[in-house]
């Protein structure tokens, strides 16, 4: 269950343990693995958590405009009655977690490169996961199209960035090769869906996993200094 990754450890456990999530926007699994992952951290009060989000497109082939929701359900799942069969047992999983998923009011599957770009952006002014939320119950919720440079710019200005910077940059592409790069990285170490939990560049977790799974590698990961010390 628990990766062990080819990549240098961090130290940072000294001033809060880091977690990175790799995930797309429009995966519904990485919405309900925000939410076991917030369970998780609440048992533990006494540990300080920095959280990122890095950047994993499902559909990285998606032209820029998005898809005719239909259409990509056909693509996808060979039409619509299977992809309801599929989404019904992430609603169900969604409800268990206080997710109210309407899949049905989702119109366009967007191209996620215009996202991540923000989300990047919005690590530094420190709203990235405020924006991560925001961006769930835009495209599950309400049906928004998070493809959209505008939808976006106002998402962003909503967590107090500026928006009509946001949309100037998102028009001018700024930062999408970057995303792409991050993207193939991700793959490069071998992760292939989506989410995937990084507990201080040591550990890996895939999937949405039950809280009390992640709270297992959090414990793990805490007690790790204790026992390098009495070693």
């Amino acid at each position: 269950m628990v990766k062990r990754l080819a990549v240098r450890a961090s130290l940072r456990y000294r001033y809060g343990m880091r977690i990175e999530i790799v995930s797309d926007v429009i995966c519904p699994w990485c919405f309900i693995g925000k939410r076991r992952l917030e369970k998780a951290l609440a048992e533990r009060p006494d540990i300080s958590f920095e959280i990122g989000w890095r950047p994993f497109q499902l559909n990285p082939d998606m032209p820029r405009e998005g898809a005719d929701r239909k259409t990509y359900l056909e693509t996808k799942f060979g039409g619509p009655e299977r992809a309801q069969q599929i989404y019904a047992r992430v609603g169900a999983e969604g409800a268990k977690e206080g997710i109210p998923f309407d899949f049905n009011g989702i119109k366009r599957t967007p191209n996620t490169l215009a996202a991540h770009s923000v989300l990047r952006w919005a690590l530094g002014t420190g709203v990235q996961t405020e924006l991560k939320e925001r961006l769930f119950n835009l495209y599950f919720i309400e049906g928004q199209d998070i493809g959209d440079h505008q939808v976006l710019a106002d998402a962003a200005a909503a967590e107090g960035m500026d928006g009509a910077l946001v949309k100037s940059l998102l028009d001018e592409g700024r930062d999408a090769d970057l995303i792409q790069q991050e993207d193939v990285m991700a793959r490069q170490l071998g992760i292939t869906g989506v989410p995937f939990f990084i507990f201080e560049r040591k550990y890996g977790v895939p999937g949405a996993q039950d809280a009390e799974v992640l709270l297992q590698v959090i414990d793990k990961v805490a007690a790790e200094p204790e026992e390098a010390a009495a070693g």
